[in-house]
């Protein structure tokens, strides 16, 4: 049997391309005690992958060069030597950007896949929902009747954190970079109003939608956006760093905001959401959000792109706003 996988050929300087990837194919080794092999079937893509490219360490290791690149996956496990794992269950973890992975177990999420088809445990039941639901429930603290705006709402995370924000009562205003991801908010989501980034105002548009101002934002964008949304800042309101993706191509020259002083006016918190602090809570986490899925309460989009070939375009989407729902490489 052989493996092929993704690989971090060098570091990018600026956006990523294909250029800083390679494919390489090697025969699978004999598995030792203790071990188990994974048959890769999904892989996500994840905006958080354009930090783990970079050398050092932030709250997590730099892939190094010539190492697989990092990625959430999902399998069947297809041979064991580990008696905490059985051949046929399916897993997830960190297991790489690749067609299989020998692990020892450690890291890996046993997946009931009862509660949604296995996609689902990379995006709205795994570290993308989570990361919507801590942020939102244990940062946010969102009380019925406030007022939630969340930029980059389109995407699995900021889809996800609105959606969840109207099952706990909230009044919910999302940005996105088009018409279609607009009704996309709105129509299927259960958003109570969509702005355009591109082409609406959004000062404007959050002074018309929330005259008492907002009392959570949550943030996947950084930039002049997060500027805007301190601006409008309701009275106790609290304030949810998750990302920064208008700015990861070029985190020498980071876009601060001007208007901090604002938390400070508005009496209020500021604060940054790492998912991996809750991975005790993930479980009962996601046994909820697949009710919710079953319920009909919250609607997962995926956007799926095929072949271990297409992972660098396909990571390029991420940065461009070209996907449409959580995007997941098939394998």
């Amino acid at each position: 049997m052989t493996n092929t996988k993704v690989i971090l050929a060098n570091r990018p300087t600026g956006a990523a391309s294909k250029n800083n990837f390679d494919l390489l194919t090697e025969d699978i080794r004999e598995l030792k005690d203790g071990e188990l092999l994974i048959k890769i079937d999904v892989i996500s893509l994840d905006p958080a992958m354009r930090g783990w490219m970079n050398e050092g360490t932030t709250y997590i290791k730099g892939v190094e060069i010539g190492a697989v690149m990092r990625s959430f996956s999902a399998g069947k496990i297809v041979a064991s030597k580990n008696p905490n794992f059985q051949e046929g269950q399916y897993v997830s973890g960190l297991l790489g950007a690749q067609n299989y992975c020998i692990s020892d177990g450690t890291g890996l999420s046993k997946l009931d896949i009862s509660n949604g088809k296995l996609s689902y445990h990379l995006g709205i039941l795994g570290m993308p929902g989570m990361t919507a639901y801590f942020g939102l429930l244990e940062k946010g603290k969102p009380q019925q009747g406030e007022t939630v705006f969340i930029s980059g709402a389109a995407g699995i995370v900021g889809s996800t954190v609105g959606q969840i924000a109207k099952i706990k009562g909230c009044t919910v205003i999302g940005s996105a970079g088009s018409d279609a991801k607009c009704d996309y908010l709105t129509n299927e989501c259960g958003f109570d109003y969509a702005i355009n980034y591109k082409t609406d105002d959004i000062n404007a548009k959050l002074k018309e939608y929330a005259p008492e101002g907002v009392h959570i934002f949550y943030d996947n964008v950084g930039g002049p956006i997060l500027d805007i949304a301190l601006a409008n800042l309701a009275q106790g309101a609290r304030v949810t760093i998750c990302g920064a993706i208008s700015q990861y191509n070029d985190m020498g020259n980071i876009y601060g905001p001007k208007n901090y002083m604002k938390i400070v006016t508005a009496r209020g918190h500021l604060n940054g959401i790492i998912v991996f602090d809750y991975l005790a809570q993930w479980p009962a986490a996601a046994k909820e959000i697949a009710d919710w899925i079953a319920e009909g309460k919250i609607h997962p989009k995926e956007h799926i792109i095929h072949g271990l070939e297409n992972f660098p375009s396909a990571l390029q989407m991420l940065y461009t706003g070209e996907n449409f729902g959580k995007l997941v490489l098939t394998v």
